[in-house]
C-alpha cells in the first residue's frame, strides 16, 4: 500500500514538503487543475506530461485525476449537455495516454445536501471539523422521488457506457466515489453504490472507496463489510482514509475527526485491506486545520501521513 496526498500547487516547496513526509503520489480532485480544461474542455496532453515529469523528478507519481464535471446541463438534458460528455470522453483518452492509472467522474446531483444541517464541530484542543445532522434540519425536506432517482441513474449509465470501452481499450481505471452525505435516498448512498459494478462488470470499473463517507452511513461494521465485499472482488482502486464519530444509522448525524479520534479503529481497516489484497493508495481526506498551520493544513497533513506510516510499520511488524 502507498500514500497519496491532495494536489494543492505545483511549487517545488510543496512537492519537497510532501516528499519529506513520505508521500508516494498526488491526487487531483478538480478537472480545472489541468491546463487545457478551461480553454478546450479537456486537458492538454503535453502540459499533462510536463506535470507528470515534474512529479517524477521528486519521486512522486500521479495516482488519481478527476474528469471534467457532468453538470446539471447534462444530467437534466439541457442544450449543450452532450458536449460535456464528449469532453469527458476525450479527457479520459488524454489521461490514459499520459499513463495516469485512475480517473474519477463527478456527477451533478449525486448528493442532496439540503437534507442535512451542516455545522462546525469542536474536538480535543479546539480543532474544528465538519459535522452534519439530519435531525436538526428544519423544516424537514422532502426526499427525492423515485422517478428523479431513476432518471439520474439512466444518465449515469449513459456516461459509463461511453467511458468503459475507452477504459478497457486504454487500461485506465474508472473509480466512483460514494455519495457524501450518504443519505439512503442519494444515488450512490448505499444500494446505488453497490449496483455500479453489477451494471458495469468490467475489471476497469471499481471504487474510490471512502471509508469516512461509508462510516457516516453505518459505522465500522459497514465499512469492514464493504472492504471485504469490494476488496475480494478487486474493485477497490484507492481509499479515502478518514475517521468520523456517529453515523446516520445511529445518531442521524456525524462529525469528522482526526484519524485517531473517531469511532473507527483505523488499524483494523488497514488489516482488512491487507487481507483482501489491496495494494493501492490511501489518501488522508478531509484533513482539519491544526494550530500553527502555515500554510493552512500542512500540520494536519503531516499528522495524517505520519499516522498512516505508523500503521504501515505496525502492519509490517505483525508475525
Amino acid at each position: 500500500m502507498k500514500i497519496s496526498v491532495w494536489h494543492r500547487e505545483l511549487s517545488d516547496s510543496y512537492l519537497r514538503f510532501v516528499t519529506q513526509l513520505g508521500a508516494d503520489c498526488i491526487d487531483f480532485g478538480r478537472d480545472e487543475d489541468f491546463p487545457g480544461v478551461a480553454e478546450q474542455g479537456y486537458p492538454d496532453l503535453d502540459a499533462l506530461i510536463k506535470i507528470k515529469k515534474k512529479f517524477q523528478s521528486w519521486g512522486l507519481g500521479i495516482n488519481r485525476v478527476t474528469l471534467p464535471d457532468l453538470s446539471e446541463k447534462f444530467m437534466t438534458d439541457q442544450p449543450g449537455g452532450e458536449k460535456e460528455l464528449e469532453n469527458t470522453c476525450q479527457a479520459l483518452r488524454v489521461f490514459a495516454e499520459a499513463g495516469v492509472p485512475i480517473a474519477r467522474q463527478r456527477f451533478w446531483g449525486d448528493t442532496f445536501n439540503e437534507l442535512m444541517f451542516r455545522y462546525s464541530s469542536e474536538h480535543r484542543g479546539g480543532y474544528r471539523s465538519r459535522g452534519e445532522s439530519r435531525a436538526l434540519t428544519r423544516p424537514v425536506p422532502e426526499t427525492p422521488d423515485y422517478d428523479a432517482l431513476q432518471n439520474w441513474w439512466q444518465h449515469f449509465c449513459t456516461v459509463y457506457e461511453h467511458l468503459v470501452p475507452i477504459a478497457e481499450e486504454t487500461g485506465i481505471k474508472l473509480a466512483i466515489h460514494p455519495s457524501d452525505t450518504p443519505n439512503p435516498d442519494t444515488p450512490l448512498g448505499g444500494l446505488g453504490f453497490h449496483r455500479v459494478i453489477d451494471a458495469f462488470p468490467s475489471r476497469q470499473v471499481g471504487y474510490l472507496y471512502c471509508c469516512g463517507t461509508r462510516a457516516e452511513a453505518g459505522g465500522s461494521p459497514l465499512v469492514l463489510d464493504e472492504i471485504n465485499n469490494y476488496g475480494r472482488k478487486g474493485r477497490i482502486f484507492m481509499v479515502h482514509f478518514r475517521n468520523v464519530r456517529g453515523s446516520l444509522a445511529t445518531a442521524c448525524g456525524f462529525e469528522e475527526t482526526l484519524l485517531d479520534d473517531g469511532d473507527m479503529n483505523m488499524f483494523k481497516l488497514l488489516l482488512e485491506l491487507e487481507r483482501v489484497g489491496f495494494d493501492g493508495c490511501l489518501n488522508p481526506d478531509h484533513i482539519p486545520p491544526l494550530e500553527g498551520d502555515h500554510p493552512p493544513l500542512t500540520g494536519g497533513l503531516a499528522y495524517s501521513v505520519g499516522y498512516i506510516k505508523a500503521l504501515f510499520a505496525a502492519l509490517a511488524a505483525l508475525p
